[in-house]
């Protein structure tokens, strides 16, 4: 009750907001990653004294919670290091970002999971982009070896989870994000296996996970046999034919991603098409801060995931980029009212509070009862990203 009364508070702030004369966006930019620089390096301090771990949520309690390399989310609080530094060029960032980002190397290593790439692109990557650091080429390209293994050539598809009485090869629409570690591969090594193995899956999952109005089911399930689709059903979303919002965002991240290293036209018409369902979809608020799910119950009540949002929008900025003058300008302005949504009080948390995490809201797994309405490394990461990557257009329309 208390969370859907600062949500119903919050619309009538942002509605008393929009009445209003509005702060420019790239002060809200830069107040944000300002706030960001302080908020982790109180982060970073108390992750000093657990070693091998990186944050992932807060307990019940309110208490930060961590985990070790192998969880899926390791890479996105040493990803997050690595943009604060490259926004405020402080050696100290530097420094954290690095040790931090050793944690994680271990995972170079790992067949027994899709996760590869966010785990190691995020870290090792933007690590490799703002440094040169030459022995992170191998990490990362060790990594990409090893997420090949998971490709099912029959199918298609890299398998996401292991097989079970319930799916024999799950792939879940998350996995689009783990195609960008595979790409950077080919690039470097010049391997074209990285590149064949990225494309069947993102050619794959376009034939068979979406739906006609360009949303996506969570999980896809093929017979290990016959490569056919065997399920199409949902472990995080409210049904099996809902809209699951976080999924959503991945698809749009993900074929925007495939655009932007692959160039194929399809990739980009695939992204359009899932931008359209998203910002045009009549369930999304006016704060652009999606439901957990498109379809779930007691909307205008349900709960909002913070993380859906920031996603979408570090999808959409990038998108922008790539199509015509007045769809650019579109998708920008979806991005900016979610990104000043999340820069408000009622995202935003203070400083020292919320486990040192920055927003407060997302949503993990409601049906699983797991990390409801509390903060997430990704939302954070997605979030300083889209950020980053405004804040890069703000720079260049200024010059």
């Amino acid at each position: 009750m208390k969370t859907r009364l600062k949500i119903f508070l919050a619309a009538i702030l942002f509605i008393a907001i929009s009445c209003s004369k509005e702060k420019p966006i790239d002060k809200i930019i830069d107040e944000s990653l300002s706030f960001a620089v302080k908020q982790y390096s109180l982060m970073t301090d108390t992750m000093k004294n657990k070693p091998d771990q990186l944050p992932r949520t807060i307990t019940a309690e309110g208490r930060l919670k961590t985990e070790n390399s192998h969880w899926w989310t390791s890479g996105f609080y040493p990803g997050s290091l690595w943009y604060l530094y490259e926004y405020s060029n402080n050696p100290e960032f530097k420094a954290d970002a690095t040790g931090i980002t050793a944690r994680v190397e271990q995972e170079k290593y790992t067949t027994n999971s899709h996760d590869v790439g966010f785990i190691l692109n995020c870290s090792f990557g933007n690590g490799l982009r703002l440094t040169g650091e030459e022995a992170y080429n191998e990490v990362l390209l060790t990594g990409a070896k090893s997420l090949s293994t998971r490709f099912r050539p029959n199918i298609g598809c890299i398998q996401s989870w292991g097989s079970s009485k319930k799916w024999q090869c799950p792939v879940i629409i998350d996995n689009m994000m783990n195609l960008e570690l595979l790409m950077w591969a080919f690039k470097k090594s010049g391997d074209s296996s990285f590149y064949k193995i990225a494309l069947s899956h993102a050619d794959t999952t376009i034939k068979y996970h979406f739906r006609s109005d360009f949303s996506t089911y969570h999980v896809v399930s093929y017979d290990t046999v016959t490569g056919k689709v065997e399920a199409r059903q949902t472990a995080q979303g409210f049904s099996d034919s809902s809209a699951w919002s976080r999924g959503q965002s991945w698809g749009l991240y993900g074929y925007t991603m495939m655009y932007r290293e692959t160039g194929l036209d399809r990739y980009l018409q695939q992204a359009r098409h899932i931008a359209g369902f998203l910002t045009s979809n009549p369930n999304l608020p006016e704060d652009k801060i999606p439901y957990w799910d498109f379809n779930a119950p007691g909307i205008p009540n349900a709960t909002r995931d913070a993380s859906a949002g920031a996603i979408m929008a570090s999808a959409l900025i990038e998108l922008s980029s790539f199509v015509g003058k007045e769809e650019g300008e579109r998708y920008l302005k979806v991005a900016e009212t979610q990104i000043r949504t999340l820069a408000s009080p009622m995202y935003m948390a203070k400083l020292g509070e919320n486990g040192d995490f920055l927003l407060m809201h997302s949503v993990g797994s409601i049906p699983a009862n797991s990390e409801v309405d509390v903060p997430l490394t990704y939302a954070d990461y997605y979030f300083i990203e889209a950020c980053m990557r405004y804040r890069k257009i703000l720079n260049a329309e200024s010059k």
